[in-house]
């Protein structure tokens, strides 16, 4: 029989090169697990960018807060303003009569048997600011002579009446939406309803006032 040579023992230090070199797989593989469970995230923080710093029309409320970016000093001023601030507009003054302009109108200056003539009442404001005149029923007064004798007035009759305030704009002109018809007849208060004598042909003049001011000249016009 063979005699089995003894095995030789290790020395005390290849002991330790195998103890590290095993302790330095296991950390090998512990740093690949690691390195592939992070490596997710920092991808996905890659492919947002970075935040964007907030701007003026940014609503703060609402916008998520981020401490790492830094608002810079012109988004945290708020954008300039070429208007001026807006200041509480002056009150409008009443039309007089050295700013608005009132004339009387008819729709021809001639009126053939049968015609009734349409009467009429323009505003023009010839001031350089705007005013406020009472432009209602009430205050208006049409009043249809011939010579010294008056034939007929829009109040003689008027059922209603009512007010109506406007602003009238510089250069701005006013005129009656619905015209009067005059029926060529004389009026008075205590013939409304009831036969009245017809205007003969001639001249006749047309005066007008309205919200206390009065036209500078009559309007002129023909019955024939």
């Amino acid at each position: 029989m063979t005699d089995t040579p003894p095995r030789r023992r290790l020395s005390p230090a290849v002991y330790r090169r195998r103890r590290l070199a095993v302790l330095l797989v296991v950390l090998l593989i512990v740093a690949a697990i690691v390195l592939a469970l992070w490596r997710p995230w920092e991808g996905a923080a890659a492919q947002r960018g970075p935040t964007p710093a907030l701007t003026a029309t940014t609503d703060a409320a609402s916008a998520p807060a981020s401490p790492s970016a830094t608002p810079s000093a012109e988004a945290a001023e708020p954008a300039a303003s070429d208007s001026p601030p807006a200041e509480e507009d002056a009150e409008v003054e009443p039309c007089s009569a050295q700013s608005v302009q009132v004339s009387a109108v008819t729709d021809k200056d001639a009126y053939g048997a049968g015609e009734l003539p349409q009467l009429s009442i323009s505003l023009t404001n010839a001031g350089d600011a705007p005013c406020l005149l009472n432009v209602g029923t009430a205050t208006q007064k049409l009043t249809v002579s011939s010579g010294p004798d008056v034939w007929w007035r829009s109040t003689d009759c008027q059922s209603e009446s009512s007010d109506q305030v406007v602003q009238i704009d510089p250069g701005q002109t006013v005129s009656s939406v619905t015209p009067i018809t005059w029926d060529r007849t004389r009026s008075s208060v205590d013939s409304c309803g009831s036969d009245r004598p017809a205007a003969p042909a001639g001249y006749f003049n047309l005066a007008v006032e309205i919200g206390g001011l009065a036209a500078q000249q009559d309007r002129q016009f023909v019955l024939r």
